[in-house]
């Protein structure tokens, strides 16, 4: 079956014709895989990719966000070596492991600096995490004597994961309709837009407009609502977009106004995608349940948790009655997934890689401001190491027209992107040299000019 070694030449058309036959990719048109020439991965080093012909991909996106560290660090390679030698699973129900309790440790002790006590609840992806957090703030307020508290808000066009619980909170009619009547109904928070506000606010001064319909939605229904739970500072299926501090800060006072739990969603932002360690430290807040994933093992292997305040734990206890959390994943706390994500934290904090993002990602801003005077560019925003363009249309053709066109032609320049809707963006490794980025602007504006000049 492996040919990338001794295979002959059209390798590549060979692993293609077997993948179409067999496999169902996420995401991804059906007709797009059978026309497209796809490249095969064989090999990850650093930054880039390798496809099975030996061709240098510079993983603009650190596979779907996760590999924060970049491709086969040697480090993480050590430390789950190390750990498939000593065990490979073990469950957590009524036992435990070294590495899932240090794992807990480490965690803890990152978010207690933000001001803090929280426990970990291990599971396997992001959407699961998700799905735990919500179970948990629901029977958060039944040991409460709370049991009507059993309703969600979230921002529109919201992005959690896509397990059906996760899909009630992103709801998306493009994505979603055929599950219409399978998901549960969802109070709409409208989204804040900061580089293009509804309300007519700019970012020097705004006057937090965009809260009010959350402040509404608490004065009628705080009774029924269990939590708020949000992508912290910025938004990133819903096509890249940064929000103010601000308005974070004052959700939560909402919340603990209303007596509403706040649940953050730091799949996609945590571990210094946005030049802090967390992206809520942007603001100060102090979630009740934060959601983590990617990042926690820098993409190596699938591994989440919900970390949760310790007064929320505190009501599961056998007290007067068994409030025990009736809710697991086979392999959550794996040990050799943990020791991943051991190795990946103390990465994290002792090469100050959400500081060494912050630093790259200005540079990225600064360089990639000059995409804003391009004639098929609507907007151009980003926070740390995320970067997006937003395309517009042009001469009849949508700017999601014109960003699909322009990923296939990124791909033969080395450049590994995947455009959500009409906005290009680069979420790289965070150890990116700036100089890779660099050539990575320079390539997409190359891309852009000659799109113009086919209008």
């Amino acid at each position: 079956m492996d040919r990338q070694v001794n295979g002959p030449e059209n390798v590549s058309q060979w692993y293609r014709q077997l993948d179409r036959q067999l496999l169902w990719h996420p995401y991804s048109r059906f007709c797009e895989i059978l026309t497209e020439p796809f490249p095969v991965m064989v090999r990850g080093d650093g930054v880039y990719l390798f496809d099975v012909e030996g061709r240098r991909y510079f993983d603009a996106i650190a596979s779907w966000w996760c590999c924060n560290l970049g491709h086969s660090h040697p480090r993480l390679v050590a430390a789950i070596k190390r750990q498939v030698e000593l065990l490979q699973h073990s469950i957590l129900g009524n036992m435990s492991h070294p590495r899932a309790i240090e794992l807990a440790r480490r965690l803890s002790g990152l978010l207690r600096g933000t001001g803090g006590d929280y426990r970990a609840f291990f599971a396997s992806d992001g959407a699961s995490a998700v799905e735990a957090a919500l179970k948990i703030a629901v029977q958060y307020w039944y040991n409460r004597g709370r049991p009507g508290k059993i309703r969600f808000a979230a921002l529109r066009e919201a992005y959690h994961g896509d397990t059906l619980a996760a899909v009630s909170l992103g709801y998306l009619e493009t994505f979603h309709r055929p599950f219409r009547d399978v998901v549960f109904d969802v109070f709409r928070i409208e989204a804040p837009r900061c580089t293009c506000c509804p309300y007519g606010g700019t970012l020097e001064e705004c006057g937090l407009e965009c809260v009010r319909p959350l402040e509404s939605l608490l004065e009628r229904h705080s009774e029924n609502l269990a939590a708020v739970i949000l992508e912290p500072i910025f938004q990133g299926a819903a096509g890249m977009w940064v929000y103010r501090a601000e308005y974070l800060r004052r959700v939560e006072e909402l919340c603990r106004a209303y007596g509403v739990l706040i649940i953050l969603d730091e799949i996609a932002s945590g571990f210094g995608r946005t030049g802090k360690m967390f992206a809520f430290e942007h603001a100060g807040v102090v979630p009740d349940i934060i959601c983590l994933g990617k990042g926690l093992t820098a993409g190596t292997l699938p591994m989440s948790a919900a970390m949760v305040r310790e007064e929320i734990f505190d009501t599961f206890s056998d007290g007067n009655c068994d409030c025990t959390f009736y809710h697991g994943h086979t392999f959550c706390g794996n040990p050799v997934a943990a020791a991943a994500a051991c190795a990946a934290l103390e990465i994290y904090q002792k090469d100050d890689i959400p500081g060494m993002a912050a630093r790259t990602g200005q540079r990225l801003q600064q360089e990639g401001e000059r995409f804003r005077d391009h004639p098929l560019v609507a907007d151009v925003r980003g926070i740390g190491m995320m970067w997006a363009i937003q395309l517009k249309s042009s001469g009849g053709r949508r700017g999601d027209i014109l960003a699909r066109r322009l990923r296939p032609l990124a791909w033969e320049r080395g450049i590994l992107i995947r455009p959500l809707g009409p906005v290009v963006y680069l979420m790289p490794a965070l150890i990116t040299p700036f100089e890779v980025l660099a050539a990575a602007l320079d390539e997409i504006e190359k891309i852009l000019d000659m799109l113009m000049a086919q209008a």
